[in-house]
């Protein structure tokens, strides 16, 4: 039998994942809106927003992923609630994963390569049809992104699927 967490454990545990997913959701809503402060066009500000775009990418998206994914498997590993006992745990576990595997393999590199196409020269690189298929591509996925990181939000607080204990027949 695992080790289990002492209620104040469990306290502080949560807290510690709460404060770590809201960080990542908080700085998330900030990229989304600064995504969409500049147009592509105006290279004046563009290297600027997308310095700072991956900043927050960097420094506080990933370290606050990477943290609310250490607590999340704390919390599963060490509670009743485990990995797969509840529907709702599960499918809070697949949609972090998988918007996890997103920002790496897809928003991370789009977002990286038109800042490094701005810093060689932002006039050129807005004009550039790699930087702009890559503006285009995180236009369309930067909503959805957030949108899940808010669903699973939802999830944790409504507890969607759980079992009812007197269920009304």
């Amino acid at each position: 039998m695992a080790a289990k967490l002492t209620p104040q454990g469990r306290a502080w545990l949560k807290g510690f994942h709460i404060l770590f997913s809201s960080t990542w959701v908080g700085a998330a809503l900030c990229m989304v809106l600064l995504h969409f402060s500049y147009q592509p066009s105006s290279s004046s500000e563009t290297h600027t927003i997308l310095s700072i775009l991956k900043r927050i990418d960097d420094w506080v998206i990933i370290p606050s992923a990477i943290a609310t994914l250490i607590t999340s498997v704390l919390i599963s590993a060490l509670t009743p609630w485990g990995f797969f006992k509840w529907a709702w745990v599960t499918v809070k576990w697949v949609l972090t994963i998988a918007i996890i595997l997103f920002g790496t393999f897809f928003l991370g590199p789009w977002l990286n390569g038109m800042e490094a196409l701005t810093a060689t020269d932002p006039q050129l690189a807005v004009q550039n049809p790699q930087f702009l298929t890559n503006h285009q591509l995180m236009s369309y996925a930067v909503g959805p992104q957030l949108l899940t990181l808010l669903s699973i939000i939802f999830i944790s607080v409504l507890k969607p699927w759980k079992p009812k204990k007197n269920p009304v027949v």
